[in-house]
C-alpha cells in the first residue's frame, strides 16, 4: 500500500538538487555542497540534506500556491548540517 498523501519522493528531491548543481543555479547549492564536503560530509549525505531544504520550499509552493522562496531556501542551506529547521516548518 502506498501513501497517497506523499507528494514528493526522495529520489525526486535529490534530482532537483542534482539539476540545481548541474545548472549552477542557485549558486548557493554548489557552495553548500562544497562547504559540507569540506567538513567531512559525504556527497550523498550532503545532497540528501539539501533535498530536505528544497522539500520545504516545494511543499510550501504546492500547499499555498505561492512562489518559491529563494531567500528562505538559502537560509536553510546555510544552516546545514543542522536540520532543526525541519521541525518548525
Amino acid at each position: 500500500m502506498t501513501d497517497e498523501n506523499q507528494i514528493l519522493e526522495e529520489a525526486d528531491l535529490i534530482e532537483v538538487i542534482e539539476n540545481q548543481l548541474a545548472d549552477g543555479n542557485p549558486l548557493k547549492v554548489k557552495e553548500t555542497l562544497m562547504r559540507l564536503m569540506m567538513t567531512g560530509t559525504t556527497r550523498d549525505d550532503a545532497v540528501a540534506m539539501m533535498a530536505c531544504a528544497v522539500a520545504i520550499e516545494i511543499f510550501d509552493v504546492m500547499k499555498n500556491e505561492g512562489e518559491f522562496n529563494l531567500k528562505r531556501y538559502s537560509e536553510h542551506l546555510d544552516r546545514l548540517p543542522d536540520l532543526s529547521f525541519m521541525e518548525g516548518e
